[in-house]
């Protein structure tokens, strides 16, 4: 059974970057699409970024061109590089498949974007 964590998030200035990282506990391999997703206070789940198992990736309009979406199969981890961060990018950040697994949902990690 694969579970995900989530981790990496933390309090950074706008203009800034983090890495967020996803750790799987059994394989992703067999999982086609991987996304990460971000949830803001008040405002539904979104899906921001998606990557195939064979590395095509697609980003919303959002944060296009400012994050990137990368996975490592052999080492069940997907990671998030966010750069130029800015106040609407805070929210809490979650993986999944695309389509997500309603029963795979973590606690995800939380990124605030402040001065």
């Amino acid at each position: 059974q694969v579970q995900y964590v989530e981790s990496g998030g933390g309090l950074v200035q706008p203009g800034g970057s983090l890495r967020l990282s996803c750790a799987a506990s059994g394989s992703i391999f067999s999982i086609v699409v991987m996304g990460w997703y971000r949830q803001a206070p008040g405002k539904q789940r979104e899906l921001v970024a998606t990557i195939t198992r064979g590395a095509i990736t697609k980003y919303a309009d959002s944060v296009k061109g400012r994050f990137t979406i990368s996975r490592d199969n052999a080492k069940n981890t997907m990671y998030l590089q966010m750069n130029s961060l800015k106040p609407e990018d805070t929210a809490v950040y979650y993986c999944n498949a695309d389509p997500p697994f309603t029963w795979l949902w973590g606690q995800g990690t939380q990124v605030t974007v402040s001065s």
